[in-house]
């Protein structure tokens, strides 16, 4: 007997644990696990169990948004546009004909309508195209659906990332999905990082709340329960998502888009800045990029405008500053040039020669006889510091230590630094020296620092960092953050006042008696230097052709750098022709605005 009560006391301390251990795992799951992120999940088990019984669309995704500096939009447009939810079968035999002015509101044919309804799970947008995207509707659509008062279809509101085209404007960058292909359960939504440009270098900011939702619910057979009407879930934060203001003026942007396409640039790059604070107003990369249709080998979505390139004559600059910084030559001195180089097979675009010549004459008439000769009188360290005291041969995209989070914010994605020697032993050599002079060899400029030299230059040479993004404010208007413009002074100090005025005036003679004289008639004066470099692309000898400069030549407020890569040997330049082109551009914008303002007054 004694024997039994103690198999019965030891059964019900083992069921007793039993259920303790049951309560304990109940109230883990009830109170920390259902509010903890599941395994390679964004999603909490809580969260979880409601979007089992949900089905819908996003349409917000909830990142951050880009905008111009005028407020425009650059990402996250809204649109209105037509959602499908799955209908009866009943419904979609059609017997009534009720789906034909469905199909003519969305400008397809009834067929293609039923046979897209039929396939459905869950909510899609209209697309036109299965595997497209969003379809914007007009206002005349909008209206033709809203009318027709048809169970299945809704207009909603949708932000769209991008347009569903190609831009040069790869600095903006594109979304990739997150690792391990994460989605939100019966949306068809997947979650996106930057995987380019500045969605991914300011990839923490651009990171939201959470999604909006257009959902309704669903019973255990997956079928909408009736009497519930299709409801709008938001995380309603007035914060979030934040709004990251740039410099870009869009209107510009896309202006001189259409230039680069109509000059005929398939390879190449523009960057425009403010004169004064060397703010990017404007930065074209060709060829253009789909944000929406990215092929990672092909290579169109790298920015051009900050990849390194042969740069030819425009380097002439930086041996003009070398060589008076270092006392090599004076204004004053006279050179001579027959139009060969006595070493190394070096000779100048002028065959017949420039004759005698003072340095500015020389960098006037970009004569490489002059430019090789100064270049082996200097030592390789006095070329690197002058390229460096104007903001070559280095980044010098606008960059901030320890701000909104960030241990450090480098808004420019993959920005090259250049070269002008590889290493200090070619460096030596004064055959490399003197071809490196006239900017061949081993020297890289990318667009950015070339229309920076320019802005360094207009500002008595202090290097100003080029700046992209200009603030961070939240969802409510209210600011976050102002990233300030400011200096990039370079390890070597900068070169002096008197040198960049110098420079400056050389570069307007340039246009009125030089290389540049077909921008003589353009709507403002002008200054600059051209370039021209040879490089070889798969065997065949071509030309990268450049032009920098400045203008009004006055009073300056732009500087711009334009690169057409990988061009044919023979032809003009057609560098220095788009360069008159969008000055004329800037010329008649501020004529426009001027003529609106006396008017207003």
């Amino acid at each position: 007997m004694f024997k039994y009560k103690q198999r019965i006391f030891y059964g019900l301390v083992i069921l007793t644990g039993i259920l303790i251990v049951l309560i304990i795992r109940l109230a883990y799951i009830q109170l920390v696990f259902r509010v903890s992120k599941l395994p390679d999940s964004v999603y909490t088990l809580q969260e979880m169990s409601v979007l089992q019984r949900e089905r819908g669309v996003v349409l917000d995704s909830g990142r951050g948004n880009f905008y111009d500096r005028n407020g425009v939009p650059i990402t996250g447009e809204t649109i209105s546009s037509a959602v499908l939810f799955p209908i009866d079968k009943k419904t979609l035999a059609n017997e009534d004909g009720s789906l034909d002015p469905v199909a003519r509101a969305l400008d397809t044919d009834t067929s293609k309508l039923i046979k897209i309804w039929d396939s459905l799970s869950v909510p899609i947008f209209w697309q036109g195209n299965p595997r497209g995207t969003p379809l914007a509707l007009t206002a005349k659509q909008e209206g033709q659906i809203t009318g027709l008062h048809f169970s299945g279809i809704e207009v909603l509101p949708y932000t769209q990332r991008y347009m569903n085209k190609s831009s040069g404007m790869q600095w903006l960058g594109y979304l990739s999905e997150l690792s391990g292909q994460k989605h939100m359960p019966h949306t068809g939504f997947a979650f996106r990082e930057g995987a380019a440009g500045l969605e991914k270098t300011v990839e923490p900011l651009l990171r939201g709340a959470g999604p909006t939702t257009a959902y309704y619910s669903v019973d255990g057979a997956n079928r909408a329960i009736p009497g519930t009407d299709i409801q709008l879930k938001s995380p309603n934060n007035p914060y979030y998502p934040l709004r990251l203001g740039t410099t870009i003026d869009l209107s510009l942007q896309r202006k001189i888009e259409a230039m680069t396409q109509k000059a005929g640039m398939k390879e190449g790059a523009v960057v425009l800045l403010d004169a004064n604070n060397a703010d990017v107003i404007a930065m074209v990369s060709r060829p253009f990029y789909n944000p929406l249709d990215i092929h990672p080998k092909q290579g169109e979505w790298n920015n051009k405008a900050v990849q390194a390139a042969a740069p030819g004559s425009i380097f002439k600059t930086v041996v003009a500053a070398a060589a008076l910084e270092a006392g090599a030559t004076s204004e004053r001195e006279v050179f001579y040039c027959s139009g060969k180089y006595d070493r190394y097979g070096l000779s100048c675009r002028k065959t017949s020669g420039h004759g005698a010549l003072t340095l500015k004459q020389a960098f006037v008439e970009s004569c490489n006889v002059v430019f090789a000769e100064l270049s082996e009188r200097l030592t390789g360290e006095e070329l690197e510091r002058a390229a460096r005291r104007l903001g070559l041969s280095r980044t010098v995209g606008w960059e901030a230590q320890n701000t909104l989070g960030m241990p450090v914010l480098r808004p420019f994605d993959h920005e090259e630094a250049g070269t002008v020697f590889l290493n200090e032993t070619s460096a030596l050599d004064g055959g490399t020296r003197a071809q490196s002079g006239i900017g061949q060899r081993d020297v890289r400029v990318t667009p950015l620092q070339a229309a920076n030299m320019v802005v360094t230059l207009l500002n008595r040479g202090q290097v100003r960092a080029p700046r992209i993004l200009e603030s961070v404010s939240y969802a409510n208007g209210s600011l976050m953050k102002e990233l300030k413009s400011h200096f990039a002074p370079g390890d070597t100090g900068s070169i002096k006042p008197e040198t960049a005025h110098l420079l400056t005036d050389w570069m307007r003679e340039v246009v009125t008696e030089g290389t540049g004289k077909s921008l003589l008639n353009s709507k403002w004066q002008l200054a600059g230097k051209s370039g021209t470099a040879q490089v070889l692309v798969q065997g065949r000898q071509r030309n990268n052709q450049w032009f920098i400069g400045y203008g009004p030549a006055h009073q300056p407020k732009y500087a711009v750098a334009v690169l057409f890569q990988n061009m044919p040997t023979e032809g003009r330049n057609e560098a220095t022709a788009l360069f008159g082109e969008i000055m004329n551009l800037l010329a008649s914008q501020k004529n426009d605005r001027d003529s609106r303002t006396g008017h207003e007054r």
